[in-house]
């Protein structure tokens, strides 16, 4: 039986090879078509080597890696901070250093006055690894000495972080030639665990000579520390400097209670409407506050027409950023006291005390409201027959 299948076998692959011929010869006769035999080969190969290749490609990746790094360590730092790779910032160990300003500036600032965080805070600088985050606490970086700087008010204004030591140097900006130094003070900080802070610092010299007529204060690490170690130097934002002399006649941001009536928005020192407030008896901000709670329109008709509705609003808008004392009032209408309305130190309503409980003006009833009201009219009219 064996035997009769081989015998069958022989003869349809006979009857199969018969057909190909057949069908070839139906085409065209000058061009031999591939045999499936040698097909299915080919197609083996080329799967076979793109196998080889992919499990091969990781491998001559980590080759030509390490290779590389092996060239690298070789070159030296010295080479590696070269101006060909001045724009790398890493450390040793792969870190990204850099330096950052952790406060804002005080503006306006004027020469010969000291430079301060906002609302006269110090300026503290971290040194941080820009790939966590984290200030760096340990290590020789961490303890660095760095150089105050000035710098020209339009470096990086694009906010490319990734500028280079000579990019960085050629923008420092230096005094006029027979002018004092440009910046005096403490022009060095050192870093302890990783933060410091700015010493005394002051401008001698206004910045409307520069292109860009403003500043930006920078640090950058001292010379001869940390050598062979990329730190990305800080800087701040762009600032004016204006002459000393612009001091005597500047805003406060915000304005404090106790200042001078001028030192709003709108309101000149000695100017029209400075005048025209020191005669209806308003010299300070919190005078001008209280005339706005108790009779805005009153307020209006002092400072008179030349006082348009755009400039009331800027000047209503800085006064109201003052910081209010936390100094209250309580008016009781009748001498049983049982009920007390409370008011800021600018006569704002703040709340009511009813039978020993406070009760602020958002928590008030519609009823209690009403008696609010009447009691705060009867106040404020207390007020102005005192003070007026």
């Amino acid at each position: 039986m064996q035997a009769k299948y081989v015998k069958r076998s022989n003869s349809m692959a006979r009857e199969k090879r018969g057909l190909d011929s057949s069908s070839s010869e139906e085409g065209q006769p000058d061009r031999k078509r591939p045999a499936l035999a040698s097909v299915i080969v080919e197609a083996l190969k080329v799967d076979s080597l793109q196998k080889l290749c992919s499990s091969l490609e990781p491998i001559l990746r980590r080759v030509v890696s390490e290779e590389v790094e092996r060239a690298l360590t070789k070159l030296g730092p010295a080479k590696l901070t070269g101006r060909s790779s001045s724009k790398c910032i890493e450390g040793p160990d792969g870190r990204n250093l850099q330096l950052q300003f952790r406060s804002r500036l005080s503006l306006p600032l004027f020469t010969g006055g000291k430079i301060e965080g906002e609302q006269g805070a110090v300026i503290h600088i971290v040194l941080i690894d820009s790939g966590t985050g984290h200030v760096v606490t340990t290590g020789p970086e961490s303890s660095a000495k760095l150089d105050v700087v000035v710098l020209e008010g339009d470096f990086n204004n694009e906010d490319d972080d990734n500028w280079s030591q000579e990019e960085f140097e050629s923008h420092v900006v230096k005094e006029r030639e027979g002018k004092r130094p440009l910046l005096t003070g403490d022009l060095q900080v050192t870093l302890k665990e990783g933060v410091g802070t700015l010493g005394e610092l002051t401008f001698t010299d206004n910045s409307s000579w520069i292109r860009s007529r403003k500043f930006r204060l920078g640090v950058k690490v001292a010379s001869g520390c940390c050598e062979g170690i990329r730190i990305r130097e800080a800087k701040t934002d762009a600032f004016t400097v204006k002459d000393h002399r612009g001091e005597l006649y500047k805003k406060h941001y915000p304005p404090a209670l106790n200042d001078e009536v001028w030192r709003l928005e709108k309101i000149g020192k000695d100017g029209s409407f400075h005048k025209r407030l020191n005669k209806a008896g308003i010299f300070t901000v919190e005078d001008f506050l209280r005339l706005v709670v108790r009779d805005a329109q009153r307020l209006r008709n002092i400072l008179g027409s030349g006082m348009s509705n755009k400039m009331w609003d800027v000047l209503i808008e800085h006064a109201k950023t003052c910081v209010l004392s936390g100094k209250l009032y309580v008016y009781y209408p009748d001498d049983a006291r049982n009920v007390g309305v409370v008011f800021n130190n600018i006569y704002e309503l703040s709340g009511l005390i009813a039978n020993g409980q406070y009760y602020s003006a958002d928590s008030l009833s519609d009823n209690q409201k009403v008696y609010y009201s009447l009691c705060s009219l009867s106040f404020l009219t207390i007020v102005y027959l005192i003070f007026f």
